[in-house]
């Protein structure tokens, strides 16, 4: 039985990174893109180029570096927005420009409110109608392969609909996307959007029908799978599922559901998905987001039994409670335990069995910091592995406005816990010494900081988690601060959970203070593609 191929559009990097939090750097961007590369996915959306110059300079750099999939770039159906994006990937080999505007009722009267669109909402859809027109004609000039999207298609009159993407379609569009932006549809209403499209679209066998769900309703695999069965031939989706409010559709969840029940969709994709767990880990370390042990396909207890009924089962078969092999998704079992008398290829064939790879410049330092962590831990987890790893890796080359050089914390019974502090500014050279009380020891850590760095931040968020097994696991401490709809992430893992907390806060201050210096970029990503688009008038 032969089946069809659908395309894995994959935007981990552009609509996954505008998750609270998830910004990524050009370096955490490029070695994504080499992964997904490597994972076999169709396209790789690496950014959004107007928004920013370092949006500019990643998609610039993973057009012009990333060997395989389709490098694609997202615009508005602004002229200078088509320019950019053009601009971006005129290094790559294989290139598309990912145009969009908003095609429903709801959306019109919000972000296209002024009169310069129209009066009337008919007047202001024969605007969309025609800026979606004329930005498909201007991105043809600049390559051959041009997706639009009708954003917040899930909720536009279907009429209407149909009529923007026939005009999308004539303007030499080869990929309509149909979005569930908001994640209001349900699976049978979202396949009967592109049951309409299909019967009343002229798509000549050409262009190909394309899904984009968010999870607001906890449905975004199971929409994008019922786009496939009516039609659909790509799947836009993020690893673990990462992306704005609720996160996109999951891709390791998708491909995995069209792989088990290939005979069911009559369609297939060309992952590697013995990649899947390893690409999961390298996103999940890049952007702090851990990944729930419950997660499907990707997370820790996916292959995990512990009930008797299904340890027995599975001990006789593992068909009986399995539906797919670990190994099959790079959950590979693995016999070699780790701790302080292990060498040098015990260490290396072990980060190789995970999929991390370790230039050889690195090695050495990576190993000896290794022995340093042995010494304090009686079995080193893979999780440990991946984070020092991920350390040896980036080479700390992130930026740092603040250094914490000292941390005491005092608790006692009967007075509040006290932080004293002393923090390095490299803008200064100067140290400044600080001494705080708080309702916790964290607390009292992060107001000490907080007077070392001369200014107040508001503290969104903050949890502390175990890191591997064991009452001597690593803790992992996940802070975000922010406010106004920008939001800055911490993360840092230590065996004493109080140094991981302080260094989590430091990790975030520092991001706050490189962004800083764009705030104006900032601003623009903060406000979401769905609020942005008003900064530019039809042309």
């Amino acid at each position: 039985m032969s089946f069809d191929h659908v395309r894995i559009f994959d935007t981990t990097l552009r609509d996954g990174e505008q998750a609270p939090g998830a910004a990524m750097t050009i370096s955490e961007k490029l070695r994504i893109a080499h992964q997904l590369a490597k994972l076999n996915v169709d396209v790789i959306e690496a950014g959004f180029p107007i928004s920013s110059p370092a949006q500019f300079e990643a998609v610039q750099r993973i057009a012009g570096e990333v060997k395989g999939p389709v490098i694609c770039a997202l615009a508005r159906t602004i002229p200078a927005d088509i320019r950019a994006a053009g601009e971006a990937l005129v290094t790559g080999a294989a290139s598309r420009i990912h145009t969009f505007i908003a095609t429903s009722d709801i959306h019109l009267k919000a972000k296209f409110a002024a009169d310069r669109y129209g009066r009337s909402l008919a007047d202001k859809r024969k605007t969309i109608l025609r800026m979606a027109q004329e930005a498909v004609t201007q991105a043809c000039e600049v390559t051959s392969d041009v997706e639009f999207s009708a954003e917040d298609a899930g909720r536009t009159d279907p009429g209407y609909l149909v009529e923007v993407i026939n005009a999308a379609i004539e303007a030499g569009a080869t990929t309509i996307n149909i979005p569930d932006t908001t994640g209001y549809c349900v699976p049978h209403e979202y396949a009967a959007l592109f049951h309409t499209v299909g019967e009343r679209c002229d798509l000549n066998g050409q262009v190909t029908l394309s899904t984009h769900c968010h999870d607001d309703l906890g449905l975004a695999v199971a929409n994008s799978l019922a786009g496939v069965l009516a039609g659909a031939r790509q799947v836009e989706c993020t690893i673990n599922g990462i992306g704005e409010r609720a996160g996109n559709a999951s891709l390791e969840e998708v491909v995995m559901a069209l792989n088990v029940r290939r005979s069911n969709f009559g369609a297939q994709t060309a992952i590697e998905t013995q990649l899947l767990t390893p690409t999961s880990r390298l996103v999940s370390i890049a952007t702090g987001f851990a990944v729930p042990p419950n997660k499907a396909v990707v997370g820790g207890n996916a292959f995990s039994h512990e009930a008797g009924i299904h340890q027995h089962g599975v001990l006789k078969s593992r068909e009986t409670y399995e539906i797919m092999r670990a190994e099959d998704v790079g959950q590979n079992a693995e016999a070699i335990r780790l701790g302080r008398h292990s060498g040098r290829h015990g260490l290396f064939s072990r980060l190789k069995s995970l999929g991390v790879h370790v230039d050889a410049e690195r090695q050495e330092a990576l190993y000896q910091q290794f022995v340093e962590l042995a010494d304090k831990k009686k079995e080193i987890f893979d999780e440990d592995l991946r984070e020092l790893a991920q350390r040896a890796a980036t080479g700390k080359s992130e930026t740092s406005h603040y250094r914490l050089d000292y941390l005491r914390v005092s608790t006692s019974t009967g007075r509040e816990p006290r932080a004293e502090v002393l923090v390095h500014h490299a803008r200064s050279g100067t140290l400044r010494r600080e001494i705080a009380d708080g309702d916790g020891p964290v607390a009292a850590i992060y107001k000490a900081i907080d007077q070392a760095s001369g200014s107040h931040h508001d503290l969104v968020s903050y949890a502390i988690r175990s890191v591997g097994e064991g009452a001597d696991a690593m803790g992992e401490a996940t802070v975000l601060i922010g406010g106004s709809g920008v939001f800055f992430r911490g993360v840092s893992r230590h065996t004493d959970v109080l140094r991981a907390s302080a260094d989590s806060y430091i990790k975030a201050l520092n991001q706050l203070e490189t962004f800083r210096t764009e705030e104006k970029n900032v601003e623009f990503v903060g406000d979401g593609i769905m609020q942005s688009f008003d900064s530019g008038a039809p042309q």
